[in-house]
């Protein structure tokens, strides 16, 4: 069985009451909900929330939503919340804030992941496109190895060319990480118990924190981008991309 869950978090320190902000017509939660429900080898999606406000809006919209514990410390915490109390084997991830998040995107980690058990932890990255994203700190960059596990992932320019040094030209050979991640069910039971590490903090992105215990992540590469919506701006950024496609 996959387990899709989707965590939203009401509070946001940027950008307050994200998930029911309005995007095209519907609150983004519900816009993220119905392109992860479209995934052809996902069973069930569920918003893991921590605010009523959210659950009424998923549900006007006939999903499912779960309130999750207060003390849950990120999104992380809150699907391992939810997997608990499943018997999904795989769990993918999405982030609330990726109402762009196609659901190919979803099935390609998916059956990876049920192909590849002794995988723990698996997410996507595609080309960067944007030479303004290489030095945007809100884009996140990763770099793999040769067998596409992760190396490194940074929200500075990586990595670093030293001999054209200059990054007004069209990024080559850099990668942009989308914010969906799968998990073995074992793993992501486990993760929440993994002390948070130095990298971690530092770059405040969480899954550095696998990456310094020792695990591996996989990164796909998928042909498909997504917009993470980290601030108002992003927002309408994002709509004005469903307005030309609609």
């Amino acid at each position: 069985m996959v387990l899709a869950v989707i965590p939203a978090r009401y509070g946001s320190t940027r950008f307050p009451g994200k998930p029911l902000a309005s995007l095209h017509g519907k609150p983004m939660i519900q816009q993220v909900y119905e392109q992860v429900a479209k995934a052809k080898r996902v069973d069930e999606v569920v918003v893991a929330t921590d605010d009523d406000r959210i659950i009424d809006a998923v549900e006007r919209a006939g999903g499912t939503a779960l309130l999750t514990s207060a003390t849950a410390r990120s999104g992380t915490e809150r699907a391992a919340e939810v997997a608990r109390a499943r018997n999904a084997s795989v769990i993918i991830n999405v982030q609330g804030d990726e109402p762009l998040i196609h659901p190919d995107m979803v099935d390609q980690l998916a059956e990876f992941l049920q192909r590849h058990p002794a995988v723990p932890m698996a997410s996507l990255m595609t080309p960067l496109r944007n030479p303004a994203d290489l030095t945007n700190p809100n884009v996140v960059k990763v770099v793999v190895d040769r067998d596409g596990f992760a190396l490194y992932f940074s929200r500075a320019p990586i990595p670093f060319e030293r001999q054209h040094a200059s990054t007004s030209a069209r990024p080559h050979g850099w990668y942009k990480h989308i914010g969906i991640y799968g998990y073995q069910r074992h793993f992501l039971l486990q993760f929440p118990s993994l002390p948070p590490t130095p990298l971690e903090q530092s770059e405040q992105l969480e899954q550095l924190r696998a990456l310094e215990h020792g695990y591996k992540v996989k990164l796909l590469e998928t042909v498909h981008d997504s917009i993470g919506v980290d601030t108002p701006e992003d927002l309408k950024r994002v709509e004005t991309l469903l307005a030309r496609v609609s």
